[in-house]
């Protein structure tokens, strides 16, 4: 298992808690806070893109 350093939970209203994580390898993980033994790994470079498109509106239909 790698040693991933995981940022505070990013929190919705209610229990909707999600977090990011980065390990020494370049690889970036997003766990459900309390699951993170059940993560989704990519590289850093993705989640540097998941993030500026959903700043820039790419996800708002979502909402």
């Amino acid at each position: 298992m790698p040693t991933i350093t995981w940022e505070d939970p990013f929190c919705g209203e209610g229990a909707n808690c999600f977090r990011l994580g980065t390990d020494p390898d370049g690889n970036a993980y997003i766990a459900v806070a309390g699951a993170e033994e059940m993560h989704l790994t990519d590289s850093r470079d993705a989640l540097r893109a998941l993030i500026q498109d959903i700043k820039a509106g790419k996800a708002d239909h979502l909402l």
